[in-house]
């Protein structure tokens, strides 16, 4: 639930028609619990403001009857608060797709938020590591005197060498499991196939693909296979299938994995804020940088639009342009 809203800011019916909402989205759309997640604190903000509108303004009977007016007045106070144009265009999105659905289930007259757009904010970048420090951060290798340490050690540099070597997101990487398993109540989301040299991942909007998994990955892999043996919990079923566990057997958090991954950058200088998604985003610029082929990167990265990976076009152009500007006897200002 969003900081601003309480519990006691969304009615009980405008919760359980964003709860019914939310499971069409996991159920008939296979959205990823992180979108999910995502939607929910949108549509829970929705109902906050549609409760206690600014002072002045009539608050709607319910989520159901908001017109294009107050939509507009909503998206207005979130901007007041400091919102960015692009946190603001994603509750839009949000708010839209979920009006959509209520007209589809003749619970509304029409979509409010049709013709609603965020104020325009500028084009971020993501941010991509330097090659060096991108190599560097990877191919660490721990060297602690803890044997319960350094099985947390492989496991850490198996994960920051696949991040790097095919360019997962983080929700990919925790849904792995050692290798193909289904049953009658089972589907994994995805799987190491290391006979391949290739890891199964399923991305947004359910789209499944297979990534090439390089050298120095596979080998840090196979290192990290003999050693999470020792955290292995027969009992725990979902721990036994994970390709990634913690101490305690299951499969690891999303949280565990940023914090050591940011420790390591710390602990090797490098000057940034280092998550998972940026050693995303160095895959995807690094590849494009070698091989200029956008479609592969695309392909690569799982995006569904071509456009989602022509950012990367944009690094490539501003490293071009930073060689450019040290190294041309012109090119420097006065």
């Amino acid at each position: 639930m969003p900081p601003s809203v309480t519990p006691d800011a969304v009615r009980a019916e405008d919760r359980t028609l964003i709860e019914r909402y939310l499971r069409v989205l996991e159920v008939e759309r296979k959205l990823s619990m992180h979108t999910v997640t995502s939607y929910r604190r949108e549509l829970l903000t929705l109902a906050a403001l549609v409760r206690a509108p600014d002072a002045g303004s009539r608050a709607a009977a319910d989520l159901t009857v908001v017109n294009n007016v107050q939509i507009r007045r909503y998206a207005a106070q979130l901007h007041g608060r400091g919102l960015s144009g692009r946190s603001i265009a994603r509750a839009l999105s949000a708010w839209r797709t979920f009006y959509h659905w209520l007209t589809l289930q003749d619970q509304c007259a029409a979509n409010p938020v049709l013709d609603v757009r965020a104020p325009r904010s500028g084009k971020r970048l993501p941010k991509a590591l330097p090659v060096e420090q991108a190599v560097a951060l990877v191919a660490a290798r721990g060297s602690s005197d803890d044997p319960d340490e350094q099985v947390a050690e492989a496991r850490d540099a198996a994960i920051r060498e696949l991040f790097y070597s095919s360019g997962l997101r983080l929700s990919e990487l925790i849904g792995l499991d050692v290798a193909w398993t289904s049953g009658a109540a089972y589907r994994p989301a995805g799987w190491l196939d290391l006979a391949g040299a290739e890891v199964a991942v399923t991305g947004k909007g359910g789209k499944q693909r297979h990534v090439p998994v390089g050298q120095a990955a596979l080998d840090a892999l196979r290192a990290w296979l003999v050693l999470r043996e020792r955290w292995l919990r027969p009992e725990l079923a979902e721990g036994a299938r994970a390709l990634f566990i913690g101490r305690r057997g299951a499969r690891i958090s999303a949280s565990v994995i940023q914090t050591r991954l940011k420790a390591q950058a710390r602990l090797l200088g490098i000057p940034a804020n280092v998550h998972p998604h940026v050693l995303r985003h160095s895959f995807a610029s690094h590849v494009l940088q070698s091989s200029g082929d956008l479609r592969a990167v695309q392909e690569l990265l799982g995006h569904s639009s071509i456009s989602s990976t022509q950012v990367y076009t944009s690094l490539d152009f501003q490293r071009l342009a930073a060689v450019y500007d040290s190294a041309h006897p012109r090119a420097k200002k006065p």
